[in-house]
């Protein structure tokens, strides 16, 4: 039974662990300073700062999300943009992504937030089987600068 929180101090080296999968995952890493100041804001009480869960089963983290919320000029409702989501490969297929997008959807009801939204990477194959049954793909094009 996976079992979804959100982050607390106590999370600190298990968060990191799995923060670090996520960005290995992509091909992409952070210094070390952004490691120390992204988990500060995550225990943050700032409204626009980013907040998060991390999932457990059995004692072991087994993924995590981050989200965060902010103003849309299309909606009266402030939106929640979720992150960053990862399981570790010996936990995909169990669940753990499902109920970690259930867990922001379910605080995205309570805060009343007008929607709930991410990106995912086009190959990311296996995590978009699961993001087609629980929300609705649009045709938005990601730009960057």
């Amino acid at each position: 039974m996976v079992e979804v929180r959100p982050i607390t101090e106590a999370d600190r080296g298990v968060w990191r662990d799995l923060w670090r999968g996520y960005l290995e995952f992509y091909e992409s890493g952070v210094p070390e300073e952004v490691y120390a100041s992204t988990f500060t804001r995550l225990l943050s009480a700032e409204p626009y700062d980013p907040c998060g869960f991390i999932a457990w089963e059995g004692g072991e983290a087994v993924g995590l999300v981050h989200y965060m919320e902010h103003r849309h000029c299309w909606k009266e409702a402030n939106v929640c943009y979720l992150q960053d989501l990862f399981a570790p490969p010996k936990a995909r297929g169990q669940g753990v992504g499902r109920a970690l997008i259930e867990a922001v959807y379910a605080e995205a009801d309570r805060r009343g937030f007008g929607a709930v939204y991410w990106l995912t990477a086009d190959d990311n194959a296996e995590a978009r089987k699961l993001y087609d049954r629980i929300a609705k793909k649009t045709p938005f094009i990601k730009y960057q600068r």
